[in-house]
């Protein structure tokens, strides 16, 4: 799976890298008066008993493996949640997900945050850090645990030759069908790694993975807790709402991703409206109007451009024992350009000087991210297409998807607009890949008066700042924001945010957004 979106994190830090239902009312009332550890080992620390629900069964144990150091795993106290693989397979195979679960800094209250990682792929397990950074465990315990598939889970479903095309495949022209084929055959041959390794892939998905979480939930002995989702776990969370409303004290979720919206059709929205919040705060800003004037003008017409007639150039990448060869065309910009959102002090320079015949910025930058050590083995692509290819792709066709850009870019080549922002090929990958389709419940828009923050960013070129007043609409005390100037996932980048954030989970009904009005856009870098 080549540039994929929905592994917004790992993309993001790659590029980085680079650059040096109404019944869950009733039942929070009922649960309210409760204490949120009430089972048998409730006086013991939390995740230090072994205990069995229904079919799953929690063990205390070793911690899990990351793919980089994780200081917080010393004073951790970790496990792991055997389950089944397929629910509705009696004496089907066990799978393992690892739990770690990072102890409260200060005052420790009794409901404790669980947190969603993103993707679909990403190990929330290697996700600790940033929720640290954040303050999540202020006054709460955050349990961390990998999504069936994931990098610390057992199986783990990744494929290091999906990651080693991407980084070969710079050289190639990136829509090009000839590009398309092997693209593909990178996903066939991951398919049939992982089920001759006994994966059943079609259990790969989202329902499993929110019926996983419930069960960690029972589990360790909890009555209630609170969810935090970012990016892909935003839709899984929404999931988990309607299918588990029992036990939700509150939830957040940030870079949302309705499961009702998700496709490859709405990453056009997604890149339009944080493309245009990069566009509108260079035009507001005198210094940065002045030397870059028409940017979205200029940006569109590049794309034409290099579509018609590829660039290609050599850049240094920092690991790389030798230059590296860059094809770009107007895919390339519009993939490049979602992900750049998270440097886009730099976007009008890297734009400008591309207009001008250099286009070395761009393209150190493209394959700083594919080429990065981080970029290599860590994304579980079996629970990526297991998401994408039942609860995505089958309901959608490909001209859904150029339809969807033409109205959006209607400038854009067809060439273009057949490949989602970051998602090339990604209907003839699903052919490959060959899960049964979700039922049409798994689209279904999530309603419930659960406490909720909804927060987005005004750059988020991944997820739509508009999808987080969609998802708004129907959850009845929800707290929506948009954090302005922030590109996907503001709680990874925001301090302001990271404040709503821990002060929601102190009081849901009243976060403290105050920080939101002294925010300001950022510097745009002035190139000579």
């Amino acid at each position: 799976m080549s540039n994929r979106p929905p592994h917004h994190r790992h993309a993001w830090r790659r590029l980085r890298t680079a650059l040096t239902g109404a019944t869950a009312g009733a039942l929070l009332v009922g649960l309210a008066a409760l204490p949120a550890r009430a089972d048998d080992g409730a006086d013991e620390p939390l995740g230090t008993v072994a205990r069995s629900a229904g079919h799953a069964h929690y063990a205390p144990g070793p911690c899990p493996r990351t793919a980089d150091p994780t200081p917080a795993l010393e004073t951790a106290r970790c496990g792991t949640l055997t389950v089944p693989e397929n629910r509705s397979r009696p004496g089907a195979k066990r799978i393992t997900l690892a739990v770690a679960i990072v102890p409260a800094t200060h005052r420790r209250a009794p409901d404790p945050i669980v947190w969603l990682a993103g993707g679909p792929g990403d190990d929330a397990n290697s996700e600790i850090g940033m929720a640290l950074n954040g303050g999540l465990n202020r006054d709460r315990d955050v349990i961390f645990m990998s999504q069936r598939g994931t990098y610390s889970a057992d199986p783990a479903l990744t494929c290091p030759n999906i990651d080693r095309f991407n980084a070969d495949s710079l050289d190639l022209v990136y829509g090009a069908p000839s590009t398309g084929r092997l693209h593909v055959g990178a996903t066939r041959a991951c398919r049939e790694r992982l089920v001759g390794l006994g994966a059943e892939l079609g259990t790969y998905n989202s329902t499993e993975s929110a019926d996983d979480y419930a069960d960690l939930r029972r589990a360790l002995g909890l009555r209630q807790w609170n969810v935090f989702g970012i990016s892909y776990g935003t839709d899984l969370a929404l999931v988990y709402m309607r299918r588990h409303p029992e036990g939700l004290r509150s939830v957040g979720i940030d870079g949302i991703l309705p499961p009702s919206l998700a496709s490859g059709a709405v990453t056009w929205k997604a890149a339009r409206e944080g493309f245009d919040g990069i566009f509108e705060a260079c035009a507001e800003q005198p210094a940065c109007n002045s030397r870059y004037p028409g940017l979205k003008a200029t940006f569109e017409r590049l794309v034409s451009e290099v579509e018609a007639r590829p660039v290609t150039t050599t850049v240094t990448v920092p690991g790389q024992p030798a230059p590296v060869e860059v094809v770009l065309d107007g895919g390339v910009l519009v993939s490049w350009l979602t992900f750049a959102s998270h440097l886009a002090a730099g976007v009008p320079r890297s734009i400008d000087e591309l207009a001008h015949g250099n286009p070395q910025r761009i393209a150190a930058q493209w394959a700083g991210g594919k080429l990065s050590p981080a970029a290599m083995g860590r994304v579980s692509h079996g629970l990526s297409y297991g998401v994408f290819c039942s609860e995505w792709t089958p309901f959608e066709s490909e001209e859904d998807v150029i339809r969807a850009g033409r109205r959006l870019f209607p400038s854009f080549p067809r060439s273009v607009l057949a490949n989602a922002p970051a998602l090339p090929f990604f209907h003839d990958d699903c052919r490959a890949w060959n899960v049964p389709p979700a039922a049409p419940s798994i689209r279904e828009v999530t309603r419930s008066d659960i406490p909720t923050l909804v927060m987005s960013g005004g750059f988020d070129s991944q997820t739509a700042p508009s999808n987080g007043a969609y998802a708004a609409r129907t959850l009845s005390r929800s707290t929506a924001v948009t954090v302005p100037y922030v590109a996907h996932v503001v709680f990874a980048d925001s301090a302001c945010a990271q404040t709503i954030t821990v002060s929601f989970f102190d009081t849901p009904s009243a976060p403290r957004t105050g920080c939101l009005a002294g925010l300001r856009p950022p510097e745009f870098e002035i190139g000579a």
